[in-house]
């Protein structure tokens, strides 16, 4: 039986609903994908991505084939690359237990790495049609509006009773239709700011716009002090090759490629951290030589200002101590190394030098 809750949003839903390239696609693998890429990233962003990844790994075993660096290079630039991992291992796991599909049953969907309640919940309902209500961050944002939540939203108590209203609101036989009702609201209505209450749907439900509260909801922890980190790279020189350690497994931006440095200590310098750095992590000394750029960048926790500087080894080999490995290649080469942001701007950078780049020894 449709609440008037749902019977209103579908009705907006069915003239408004966005024409996104993994809705209505034949197979789940298609949904799966679009699900993890849109996990704390916006659609906008998301599409040119998806539509590159349906073209070079079409389908889940396509994926499940691929070599992880190539995964890694493909999901370069939309970030929390522990998705693209997650991913990969779970194409494998899926072909090694699954017949090489995904599984409908939500307790094996969420066995799957990267896969939580709400997304095992998002794929049963949208991609095998099943009657499972879903609560993400934009639907959580709409039912505590309409509903006026007046405790933590992400508290346990909130994510129980948010939980609760969307299974008890969700038309049976229509949950996909009405999950998708949720996202597209929250995305072009219900907004975190300055919501459009007035050409809402659900403004003659809404409890909290009756009162005046809508911008309160949800109400969320205090935002605590974003830490910012200074920090190190080397840019070592050899033979016009320059020298790469690919980032442990685990962790952040793992498995990617980077300049080799790390964090400043307490009233260290610049150079000094470098070199400490490099000691640690290469068993190796270096000389410090000119800077090459300064780069900022924010992570989901914390900001950085990263130094990078122009190096060259003065006394023993490179080796691999804390890196999985390292490499030695030409500036034309970088393109092919998965990295994050800053390390692809730097990269980016070297190309552009060429052969400007002085030869170190």
């Amino acid at each position: 039986m449709l609440t008037e809750f749902s019977q209103s949003l579908l009705d907006w839903y069915r003239n408004n609903a966005r024409q996104l390239p993994w809705r209505n696609h034949p197979d789940p693998y298609a949904v799966w994908v679009s699900e993890i890429m849109l996990q704390q990233t916006r659609v906008e962003t998301v599409i040119p991505f998806y539509e590159r990844w349906m073209q070079a790994f079409p389908t889940l075993i396509s994926l499940a084939e691929a070599d992880q660096q190539q995964v890694l290079g493909l999901w370069e630039g939309l970030g929390y690359y522990s998705r693209a991992r997650n991913m990969h291992a779970a194409a494998r796991r899926m072909v090694a237990d699954f017949n090489g599909q995904l599984p409908t049953n939500l307790k094996k969907l969420q066995s799957l790495p990267g896969i939580g309640r709400y997304t095992a919940a998002a794929i049963a309902s949208m991609a095998f049609g099943q009657d499972e209500a879903t609560l993400d961050g934009n639907i959580r944002r709409v039912l505590a509006r309409v509903f006026n939540l007046e405790i933590p939203a992400r508290s346990p108590e909130g994510e129980r009773t948010l939980w609760q209203l969307a299974a008890e609101n969700m038309p049976p036989g229509q949950a996909g239709d009405y999950n998708q009702a949720l996202m597209d609201l929250a995305s072009s209505i219900c907004l975190p700011r300055s919501p459009r209450c007035l050409i809402c749907p659900l403004k003659t439900l809404c409890q909290a716009y009756a009162l005046g509260v809508q911008e309160e909801r949800p109400i969320l922890p205090a935002r605590k002090m974003t830490p910012h980190y200074v920090v190190t790279a080397a840019i070592i020189q050899q033979d016009g090759l320059v020298l790469l350690a690919q980032r442990p497994s685990n962790g952040l931006l793992g498995s990617l490629w980077e300049f080799p440095g790390g964090k400043v200590e307490m009233s260290e310098s610049l150079t000094d951290c470098l070199k400490r750095e490099i000691e640690e992590e290469l068993n190796c000394t270096i000389s410090v030589d000119e800077p090459f750029g300064v780069y900022q960048h924010a992570y989901t926790h914390f900001r950085i200002t990263l130094h990078a500087f122009l190096c060259r080894i003065t006394a023993g080999e490179a080796q691999p101590m804390e890196a999985q490995q390292i490499v030695w290649v030409s500036p034309r080469e970088l393109a092919q190394y998965p990295m994050g942001k800053v390390d692809r701007q730097i990269s980016v950078r070297l190309q552009d030098k060429g052969n400007m780049l002085i030869d170190c020894l």
